[in-house]
Order: structure tokens, then C-alpha cells, then sequence
């Protein structure tokens, strides 16, 4: 970081909000190099004419507003019938709960808009709400989310990468559970989704969470906690819980009588 007036500008890609002058003091406080801002100027990365100085990553934003964030977006199933139907998912990204999943075979911007209704409530915390540009996001139906206290956020055109988490569960739920199971109507399709959904919130590991689950696993319900990192507690007993007929399985602990 401090060869060559600070090693790109001592980390200018890591913090595009920091000017020469920022980055001088840095190297001078941090670092006990010695620097002219108008040095560090020189090395500092030229920006392509009318493109606008690099602020807060889009990444790092989602990240500090991540427990008031909510995306939503669409995905297509498809029946034994051959038949299309749209499954609408809203999901929180602090605590990667789904919120919301509801299946339709002709969405609209009104059905949208009450499904949105029933997923904010008065005490709500979350303040974004994150989407891409699909054409059924009118900008009416924009407007009614914003009377619903949302700030709506659009991901650019093009870039699934700005709605990554809503992207990444929708492939999971295609992974783990549309890819396995074949839905014979909307009703059976809306059955199946229910089931994994209370599994994905309350069973499922998720890496993101440190590991973690978004609801509390049942053991910890049952406030038991392991003897030692190898051994739980005496007593106790693994209870196996199929989920969608034995495509996945949840495991807890429960108190068994013991012997005297």
C-alpha cells in the first residue's frame, strides 16, 4: 500500500470515495509515509470522460441497509400439463428469511401490489424494496409501494447480479426442490412450495448466516446444548424429520427417559 505513492493510490479501488488528499493522510497517520497529495493525484486511476466519480459499491450499500432490504422478483414452473405458472417470491436479505412465495398463472401489476400489502405490516422494519425491470413493475405499481412506506430500488438493465440474492434463491429452490418434484397443478405446486419454504426458513444451514438458520433450529428451541463439541447431552436423542416425502431431512434433539 505504500509503494508508489501508496500501492494504487493506497487502496483507492478498495474506498473510490477517498480523494488525494484522504489518502496522503492515511499513508502519513497509518503508514509513517510521507506523501504530497498532488502526489498521490498522479497515481490515482483516470476516470473515462462523463462517467461519474466512483461512490459507495452498490454490493457495500446492500450490505449496511441489509436487515431493511427486501427483493422480490418472478420465476417460471412448469406443470405435468406442460402448463406455465409464475411463482412470485419476496425475500429479506439481513436475515435471508422468505417472506413471501405465491404462485399464479397470470400475473399483473394488482395482484403484485396486494401480494406487497400482505407482506409489509405497520410494524415492519424493512425500508427498500429491491427489483429488477421487468415490465410488470409498472411504474404505478411502483408508486403504491412507495405509499407503503418502501423506497423502491431498480437493478440496471441487464445485470442479475444486482439482485444476486433473490437470483440465488430462486436457483435454490429449482436446485433443491422444482428440479426433484414435478407439480401436477397450481394447487399442488403452491403445497409443495409451502412445505420447502418452512424447511428453507426453519431446517436449512445457510452459509451466509455464519453458519445459520433464519428461524431457530428446534434443538436450540429445546434449549439443549452439546456436553461437548463431539458429545451432546445425556439424555437426549436425534429426531429425523422428512420433508417432501424424503427429498431433504431436518434434524433436532429430544429428551428420551433415561434409565436408572
Amino acid at each position: 500500500m505504500a509503494q508508489r505513492a501508496g500501492g494504487r493510490a493506497a487502496g483507492h479501488e478498495d474506498n473510490p470515495i477517498w480523494g488525494e488528499e484522504r489518502i496522503a493522510n492515511e499513508l502519513l497517520l497509518k503508514l509513517g509515509v510521507r506523501v504530497s497529495p498532488r502526489t498521490v493525484r498522479k497515481y490515482l486511476p483516470k476516470r473515462p470522460p462523463g462517467q461519474p466519480r466512483g461512490d459507495q459499491l452498490w454490493s457495500t450499500f446492500l450490505k449496511n441497509h441489509a436487515k431493511g432490504v427486501l427483493a422480490c422478483d418472478f420465476f417460471v414452473a412448469v406443470t405435468a400439463t406442460f402448463r406455465l405458472l409464475y411463482v412470485f417470491v419476496v425475500i429479506e436479505h439481513g436475515s435471508r428469511r422468505l417472506r413471501h412465495v405465491n404462485v399464479t398463472a397470470h400475473p399483473s401489476a394488482a395482484s403484485t401490489l396486494q401480494q406487497m400489502r400482505e407482506v409489509v405490516s405497520d410494524t415492519d422494519d424493512s425500508r427498500y424494496l429491491l427489483h429488477d425491470r421487468d415490465s410488470i413493475f409498472a411504474k404505478h405499481l411502483d408508486d403504491s409501494i412507495r405509499a407503503l412506506g418502501l423506497t423502491v430500488l431498480q437493478s440496471p438493465f441487464g445485470s442479475p447480479k444486482a439482485n444476486a440474492i433473490c437470483e440465488r434463491v430462486i436457483g435454490t429452490i429449482r436446485r433443491e426442490c422444482l428440479d426433484w418434484v414435478i407439480p401436477l397443478s397450481e394447487a399442488h405446486l403452491r403445497s409443495i412450495l409451502r412445505e420447502w419454504v418452512a424447511h428453507y426458513n426453519g431446517g436449512r444451514p445457510h452459509s451466509a448466516l455464519g453458519p445459520g438458520i433464519p428461524g431457530p433450529p428446534a434443538a436450540l428451541m429445546l434449549g439443549m446444548k452439546p456436553e461437548s463439541r463431539h458429545r451432546w447431552m445425556r439424555g437426549a436423542s436425534v429426531r429425523v424429520t422428512s420433508v417432501l416425502g424424503g427429498l431433504h431431512h431436518e434434524y433436532g434433539l429430544v429428551t428420551v427417559p433415561v434409565s436408572a
